[in-house]
């Protein structure tokens, strides 16, 4: 039998290739059909804390210990926690060592990212995804930990979570969230008209259930065209950012809407950007912005839920199933993110 000289070349090649590449970047490359949620957690569990980006002193992690002790948790630091490179947190090989250690350590029952600033996409090729998803365990950051949350829940299948980073603020605001979905397993309503002066302003009313995904702006612009996201048709995109012009969020919402992700989804809530100004040159307002590109969207959607750059934190589950409500800014999780 006569075989394809091109083909067989090709082939040869790819078999060649593969045996130089680690087993779980291989193998990783096919999304999971299913969501795994993570065990809740207990009093006397113990949290693994990883800097996965921007550098960290060691107050730092001292007061993140006081934190966590206060909630009944002991703490386990990731070894290269305190390492430094420019304005990484470590090598990339080092800091995704950590991420990698604390899934494959069995006495470490949540991860908890330090702080963000930039790092998290230098790492996403190094994560073994396949480790990820047989060591379910809760995750949790923002900002710059955003690439790290959409990764693993689209390689691994995992249910990630968008909430405070251990330098946050651990107010009772935040932690009610934190223990009511965390521990406590509960499905709950995330409504911040009650409770905040923060403005809320309707785009397009009405509800929509859906898939929850997002995170950080910037980041989630950072990520297209890569294999790092996950599947966007029909899910509800929340996002947030700081320190952003106006005339750039509008470069990246019009980013977003060429990659045809806008118009796959159900619902859209932007949180805060958080000092985001106009600029010095004359300029569209925030609200005219998201008006002009998510309201012929015709989907429910909303600006201002307490999310992002701010003291007072939801905690939000990426990959399961919520309901909004643009008419009352309510975020209702239909299912537990823990077991």
């Amino acid at each position: 039998m006569t075989i394809n000289r091109r083909k067989f070349i090709a082939t040869l090649g790819l078999a060649t290739i593969s045996t130089q590449i680690p087993s779980f970047v291989v193998q990783a490359t096919t999304s999971p059909n299913t969501i795994i949620k993570p065990p809740r957690l207990k009093v006397g569990d113990t949290v693994g804390l990883i800097s996965p980006a921007g550098i960290i002193d060691s107050e730092d992690v001292e007061e993140a210990r006081k934190t966590f002790t206060a909630l009944g948790l002991k703490v386990k630091p990731g070894r290269h926690i305190l390492d430094r490179y420019g304005y990484l947190a470590g090598k990339d090989r080092d800091r995704a060592a950590d991420v990698n250690a604390m899934f494959a350590d069995k006495s470490i029952n949540a991860i908890i990212a330090m702080r963000g600033g930039w790092g998290g996409n230098r790492i996403l090729p190094l994560l073994n995804y396949n480790s990820i998803r047989a060591n379910p365990k809760i995750i949790m950051g923002y900002s710059d930990i955003t690439s790290l949350l959409l990764a693993i829940t689209a390689r691994s299948g995992l249910v990630t979570f968008h909430g405070p980073v251990a330098t946050s603020s651990w107010n009772n605001f935040t932690l009610k969230y934190v223990k009511s979905i965390l521990f406590d397993a509960q499905a709950v309503a995330m409504n911040n008209t009650l409770v905040t002066k923060l403005s809320r302003e309707i785009i397009t009313p009405g509800k929509a259930k859906g898939k929850f995904i997002g995170g950080n702006l910037s980041v989630i612009n950072s990520m297209l065209g890569s294999s790092y996201l996950p599947e966007w048709k029909g899910s509800i995109l929340f996002i947030e950012d700081i320190g952003e012009d106006v005339y750039r969020v509008d470069r990246m919402l019009v980013q977003l809407k060429n990659a045809g992700i806008l118009n796959q989804l159900s619902g859209f809530v932007f949180g805060q950007c958080t000092r985001c100004s106009m600029g010095d040159e004359p300029s569209l307002s925030l609200m005219q912005v998201l008006q002009e590109h998510i309201r012929p969207l015709n989907i429910p959607a909303w600006y201002g839920s307490m999310i992002g750059h701010i003291r007072d934190k939801f905690t939000l589950p990426i990959g399961i199933q919520v309901e909004i409500d643009a008419n009352t800014g309510i975020i209702k999780m239909l299912e537990a993110a823990v077991r």
